[in-house]
């Protein structure tokens, strides 16, 4: 038998703790459980990763990264149909490390990086949002008073960040389950972008019912 490359066995370790995290939330699940579920010695695991807060923390810097990719993005929204893209895929991302938002107290309490990292994870976020709202004003698609922006970026910053909790909230057994995927961000998206509601255009805002029509009667 070929034996897998050191980096190849790193990487598969992250992908199976990604998994096992989303499914079960990171509190329940153990170095052991981990390494069973790879087939793997714990040995072998902590020859890769020598504590559990290692893998919390290689799991965030991709996050971090892949987010803060995208987010750059907010600066290209000019209408609800770029806006409405551009929250439904950072809810994607999201989604893809969604243990983190499930369990996102929890984890700020015990791991110091995280605690101060997440903190610029919600500036870019904020930063992201007001770059969101700046590009619909140019665009025509927002009247907004300047007074306004600040406290509508971060009521939306905060829907963003909480609403994987609220989804865990009304449904514990099922709501993160990946085949209630697509329904939960298509909730968020128009949840978030609901807060612009009173500021858009005539048209923007049918055009915002007309995207979330199909999911209006889920909320």
């Amino acid at each position: 038998m070929v034996k897998k490359a050191p980096r190849r066995t790193a990487e598969r370790i992250l992908e199976v703790t990604l998994d096992l995290f989303n499914r079960f939330g990171e509190p329940n699940v153990s170095t052991t459980l981990i390494s069973a579920e790879l087939g793997i010695s714990p040995g072998n695991l902590y020859y890769h990763y020598p504590a559990k807060d290692e893998l919390i923390n290689a799991l965030f810097d991709r996050f971090e990264k892949s987010l803060n990719d995208l987010l750059n993005a907010g600066d290209d929204v000019r209408d609800v149909e770029d806006a409405w893209f551009f929250m439904h895929t950072l809810f994607e991302r999201i989604w893809e490390f969604r243990f983190l938002y499930r369990d996102l107290n929890d984890l700020l309490s015990k791991n110091h990086r995280l605690e101060t990292h997440f903190q610029a994870v919600l500036k870019n976020k904020t930063r992201a949002v007001r770059a969101l709202l700046a590009g619909m004003v140019r665009g025509g698609a927002v009247s907004i008073d300047a007074r306004e922006i600040e406290p509508t970026a971060h009521s939306m910053v905060v829907v963003l960040t909480y609403w994987l909790s609220y989804e865990y909230v009304r449904d514990p057994r099922h709501a993160l389950e990946p085949g209630n995927a697509q329904q939960a961000l298509m909730r968020g998206a128009h949840h978030t972008l609901h807060l612009l509601a009173p500021y858009l255009e005539p048209g923007q805002r049918t055009h915002l019912l007309t995207l979330a029509g199909a999911y209006r009667n889920d909320t």
